[in-house]
């Protein structure tokens, strides 16, 4: 880091306010509604809703603090100021530089600093392929929060710069739990006029796809389809979220209002986990068959999933680079295969899961792996550089957050980052979903047109729209 920098890091990190006020308050009997709650009252112009791990709800409200990369520059705000950075094409050092810089500031006696955020999929282009396919788009934003509530099934802890804060989150939590609207699905039909929107369209992109690879160009791509929402009423993102994760078994979930971007996701699997000691994992999942509410038809396809040539080829190849990733940043010897092909529930899917563990190196820290491992091989293809070579000829329009990431970190150096998958995404005006396939020398249009619909329903039937 350059002296210039680092003295522009010092004088942004003393302007972050420290979270020295705390309380700890009874438990709250339902956590998705508490930490949903909490979001609908509007407390700040930006706000994270987290489900980490182990039935953990964190909310995190106040963008007094932030930072956002784009290609070309960093911009960090904090106390009404402003610095900017230019990046030199590498966003995600520049980046990481500043949290380093927020680290030695806050990581001792404040107890640690978190921050929350969320990384674009065109962030991939900059890390692995063709940095002018990225263009001039935010591709990382964190906020550091004023406010971060903590919600489990034993206590509640509440953490913010000053009293006030306390105050305004200790008094919702009081309130009686707000009814929720009876939980009506939007109705099968317009559930189904949404999920095949766009799927002829998309067939003719798996075709060319299955061209490409068949021609040696590459080995996968995971193709996804946009699927933007009916004009109407405008989207409740906090109800879609409650009424979602009801119905959902995922590995993360998270609702915001953070950096331009609105969403309310139920994520498969994480791009990756780092622990403070230095332990990394991540959790590929490829290989996908419909799941309903009849036991004997699921465990049907279940056993089909576990027999199928194509899906197991696909995991397989999936969980080899992963592999290869892993071992990129991680102690020779560490990596290792803890969970291989295992069938998980998740939602309307169910899918071959494997994790994947290793302790990095010395020389390597958190924002390492995660250029590593950034983005889900899951979410692009084998090999990543050609895979993303080759959605960039036949998806139509950049991603966006859609196979991006949301993320929760610390300034010890922990961060958890879910895949953005299964999520309702809006920007500006516009709302929609997107979802996707792993496409292989073996793959129909047809299959793969139907396993985009069965990922659709994960979230469609529980879209909830503003009323009055």
């Amino acid at each position: 880091m350059s002296t210039r920098s680092r003295n522009m890091w010092d004088s942004w990190t003393s302007s972050v306010p420290a979270l020295l006020h705390s309380s700890t308050l009874e438990p709250c009997r339902d956590l998705a509604a508490a930490a949903t709650h909490l979001a609908r009252a509007a407390l700040a112009d930006q706000y994270m809703v987290y489900e980490a791990a182990g039935g953990v709800w964190h909310f995190a409200a106040g963008s007094a603090v932030s930072l956002t990369a784009h290609p070309a520059t960093l911009t960090a705000r904090a106390a009404g100021r402003t610095w900017t950075a230019p990046t030199d094409g590498r966003p995600l050092t520049v980046f990481s530089d500043a949290l380093s810089a927020l680290s030695a500031a806050h990581g001792a006696h404040d107890g640690g600093r978190h921050f929350y955020g969320w990384a674009a999929f065109e962030l991939a282009h900059l890390l692995h392929a063709d940095p002018a396919a990225t263009g001039d788009v935010p591709v990382l934003h964190a906020l550091i929060p004023s406010v971060e509530v903590t919600l489990t099934g034993d206590r509640t802890v509440v953490r913010a710069v000053d009293e006030a804060w306390l105050r305004k989150v200790a008094d919702l939590l009081a309130e009686p739990t707000p009814r929720q609207r009876p939980p009506e699905e939007t109705p099968w039909d317009v559930t189904e006029r949404i999920v095949a929107a766009g799927a002829a369209a998309y067939g003719d992109a798996v075709s060319r796809t299955v061209e490409d690879i068949r021609a040696g160009l590459l080995e996968k791509a995971v193709v996804s389809r946009k699927v933007p929402l009916p004009a109407g009423p405008p989207v409740d993102f906090t109800a879609t979220y409650l009424a979602g994760r009801r119905a959902n078994t995922p590995a993360r979930s998270y609702l915001l209002d953070l950096g331009g971007y609105r969403a309310a996701g139920f994520s498969p699997e994480t791009v990756l986990e780092v622990g403070e000691n230095g332990r990394v994992s991540t959790q590929p999942l490829a290989g996908t068959r419909a799941r309903g509410t009849d036991p004997a038809e699921n465990e049907r396809l279940r056993a089909e999933l576990l027999t199928d040539p194509k899906e197991i080829h696909e995991h397989a190849v999936s969980v080899r680079l992963a592999w290869d990733e892993m071992a990129a940043v991680c102690q020779p010897g560490s990596v290792a295969v803890e969970e291989f092909m295992t069938v998980r529930p998740r939602g309307s899917v169910q899918h071959l899961a494997s994790r994947l563990t290793g302790r990095l190196r010395p020389d390597a820290g958190t924002w390492d792996a995660f250029a590593s491992l950034f983005p889900a091989i899951t979410a692009t293809g084998v090999s990543k550089r050609s895979a993303l070579q080759a959605l960039a000829r036949h998806e139509e329009g950049p991603r966006g957050l859609y196979a991006g990431a949301v993320f929760r970190g610390s300034t010890g150096g922990a961060l958890d980052a879910a895949l953005v998958l299964r999520t309702l995404i809006g920007e500006g005006n516009e709302t929609w979903l997107r979802a996707g396939a792993g496409v292989t020398a073996q793959s129909s249009p047809e299959r793969e047109i139907e396993e985009t619909c069965e990922k659709l329903r994960s979230v469609a039937p529980h879209l909830r729209y503003a009323t009055g």
